[in-house]
């Protein structure tokens, strides 16, 4: 079985490419998918469950669909939801999400460390009861945690404690006469440049849980995020800027004139990609909106095909050159690595024991394709 978890986190129903990624992969063997209601606000299990469809029964009877639910959440109302939405009777496996949300709000709240501690174990107790009676009525095989915190990084105040997590288990197993307790599995970020969860893989690798390894490919050192990836520059880009910045250059279109040179003098200032989606949709595409008032509806149809075709190869610019500056920043990390970043990245990780799984995000059928071929 594949170590490859196909991991829905920005994958989206209304996007083709993502669901023939999907596709693509369960082809290529991949047989455990990660997912969440929160994901895409539901996106991305009813994009499983499109994929699905396209399958005999003896194919996706043996995939394993993980979903998760929030501690503060009705476990069993959030499960028939997703239960819905994936098209499904039951799953494989049922995860608490980021339930150091607790500690968190305890924090903010002025709670003492040990009543907060107590807290969050009391809640974590109470979700898996509610999982070990969602076991015994057949809605899931199984359960677990999935956190960020882990890692002993954060070995402060936000920091998970997971020792006393199977003796939980046991115990709501005891309370509910289950023969045993079906505690199964724990999900953290470890990737080439955050190594502290390692421990706490060991500690679940010790207690007979299974370990997935999240964020891969985005890591986390002194305060920067890194897309641990190479990208090739775009060959389309200057074809498509130059077009926008013909069409705009008048005095009704002079902003966004403005703001595409701005664009095209800023594409190697942003730290990494998503600090380029965050401004994309928090001041970039408003000011376009804005300015696409000046003119009438069908000319600002025209303009919106023109002004996607330009950003679609904008982000691919973002990307060269975020990896760019992401080679000389890791320059010690990847000074062995003749292979692309990602490549050297996912290979790290398969090559360590206490690692079974690895959740990569793979939208498009291109990237299946590379992260599978590094397995065989």
């Amino acid at each position: 079985m594949s170590k490859i978890i196909f991991g829905t986190q920005r994958i989206s129903e209304h996007n083709p490419q993502h669901l023939q990624a999907l596709k693509e992969a369960i082809k290529s063997g991949i047989r455990m998918i990660d997912t969440s209601p929160k994901y895409m606000d539901g996106g991305a299990q009813r994009t499983i469950a499109l994929a699905f469809r396209e399958f005999e029964d003896d194919i996706r009877d043996n995939i394993e669909v993980i979903t998760k639910f929030d501690i503060n959440s009705n476990p069993s109302e959030v499960l028939e939801n997703s239960l819905k939405d994936l098209e499904l009777n039951s799953i494989s496996c049922y995860m608490i999400e980021n339930p150091e949300s607790v500690l968190y709000k305890a924090i903010e709240d002025g709670i003492s460390k040990d009543d907060r501690l107590d807290e969050m174990n009391r809640l974590i107790f109470e979700a898996f009861l509610e999982c070990e009676t969602l076991v015994q009525s057949g809605k899931i095989k199984s359960y677990g945690i999935s956190s960020e915190a882990f890692s002993v990084i954060h070995k402060d105040d936000k920091f998970l404690p997971y020792e006393d997590l199977v003796t939980l288990a046991m115990e709501a197993a005891h309370e509910l006469k289950n023969e045993k307790h079906s505690f199964s599995t724990i999900e953290l970020p470890i990737n080439i440049l955050e190594n502290e969860g390692l421990g706490c893989a060991k500690w679940a690798k010790e207690q007979g849980l299974r370990v997935i390894a999240t964020r891969p490919l985005n890591g986390i050192t002194n305060n920067q995020v890194y897309r641990l990836a190479d990208y090739d520059e775009s060959h389309e880009y200057y074809h498509h800027l130059n077009e926008l910045l013909e069409v705009t250059d008048n005095e009704l279109l002079k902003p966004l004139f403005n703001l595409f040179e701005e664009l095209d003098a800023s594409k190697h200032k942003f730290g990494w990609v998503g600090d380029y989606e965050t401004f994309l949709y928090t001041q970039a595409i408003p000011h376009m909106q804005k300015a696409l008032k000046n003119i009438d509806e069908q000319n600002a149809q025209t303009m919106l095909n023109f002004i996607d075709l330009f950003l679609i190869e904008y982000k691919k610019m973002v990307e060269y050159e975020c990896a760019k500056k992401t080679r000389i920043a890791l320059k010690e990390v990847f000074k062995d690595c003749k292979l692309k970043m990602q490549e050297c990245a996912i290979k790290h990780l398969l090559n360590i024991d206490d690692i079974d799984y690895i959740a990569v995000g793979m939208r498009k059928p291109s990237y299946v394709d590379e992260i599978i071929s590094l397995e065989l």
